[in-house]
């Protein structure tokens, strides 16, 4: 199970009141949400193996200068102290002081946590979703990583609906019936539709159906630029105009739209752990923040689900 971290604490941030607090009154709903839905995850789907995937780079710089646009409205006016200007994410003030508790609690735990230099949270799940052999289940609220679903690998997104406790099961059979695309096809289809969201343009002119049914007659983006290029092909003026005129962006899209699955990744344990690595520091930081019930539950989960961490071969 690959947690793509940020977009869980986001939305824990945003579903779980400011009210939970430490004992010094400073605003904990993030951490105890995060763990509150890890919790929930493992009893449910009872995976193995579990890591909690890191945005060590939100906004790499590689994909900026393919796509100056990308994330743009993200970055904050004001950057935070020791920021590159220009180049801090735009997050609640009462969320961004929590990511290092959540951090130093998950590596407290003993659960794996995986950042790379230069790539998003979405690069290290493409890597270990294209590099583990077995069932896949990437939990993310980001669509973008629907590109990743392959029923032939058992590679599936659960995405949040309501919560923990209401997923949807991404496999190719949804995304044919939702967009009628296979998740080969997803990053493709991104591409051309845009994402306001991620600061990506699309094609102007061309949405998501037009897009699909691109897909549909020519099978993926080079081949419907191909026909773009090609007077005797069966596009419409508009759509042919549409594509060529929007050249340069196609350019550059897809290596900004689909997710790095080669990345160099640091070593770690993704064994799910029965028992917390370092209890001693668990215990300063449930009692200094005020972790409560959301800790227990996990540590109870854990104790149930967990496996023995194995030395690596």
């Amino acid at each position: 199970m690959l947690l793509d971290s940020a977009s869980l604490y986001f939305r824990a941030h945003f579903g779980v009141p400011e009210t939970l607090r430490s004992p010094d009154g400073r605003p904990v709903n993030a951490v105890r949400g995060l763990l509150d839905f890890i919790a929930r995850l493992v009893a449910d789907h009872t995976p193995d193996q579990l890591v909690a995937c890191m945005d060590a780079d939100w906004r790499p710089r590689w994909r900026v200068e393919l796509i100056p646009s990308y994330k743009a409205h993200r970055v904050a006016e004001e950057p935070e102290p020791g920021a590159a200007e220009g180049e801090t994410e735009e997050i609640p003030d009462t969320l961004s002081p929590q990511v290092p508790i959540i951090e130093a609690v998950l590596d407290a735990l003993g659960i794996a946590r995986v950042g790379v230099p230069d790539y998003e949270a979405d690069d290290v799940i493409g890597t270990l979703a294209t590099r583990h052999r077995g069932p896949v289940d990437v939990v993310t609220g980001d669509r973008d990583l629907f590109q990743l679903v392959d029923d032939a690998r058992g590679v599936r997104v659960l995405y949040p609906v309501k919560g923990m406790g209401n997923l949807q099961l991404t496999d190719e059979a949804l995304l044919v019936e939702k967009y009628a695309v296979s998740g080969a096809q997803y990053a493709d289809l991104a591409a051309l539709r845009g994402d306001p969201s991620d600061g990506l343009p699309g094609v102007p002119g061309v949405g998501e159906k037009t897009a699909a049914k691109l897909i549909a007659q020519y099978g993926d983006l080079p081949a419907i630029r191909a026909a773009a290029a090609d007077p005797a092909s069966k596009l419409t003026p508009t759509q042919r105009k549409r594509l060529t005129d929007a050249a340069d962006y196609l350019d550059v899209a897809p290596q900004v739209v689909r997710v790095a699955t080669d990345i160099p990744l640091p070593a770690f344990d993704p064994t799910l752990p029965r028992e917390p690595l370092d209890p001693m520091t668990l215990e300063d930081l449930s009692t200094r923040w005020g972790l409560g019930t959301s800790l227990t539950r996990l540590l109870d989960t854990l104790a149930t689900h967990g496996h023995k961490s194995e030395p690596a071969p």
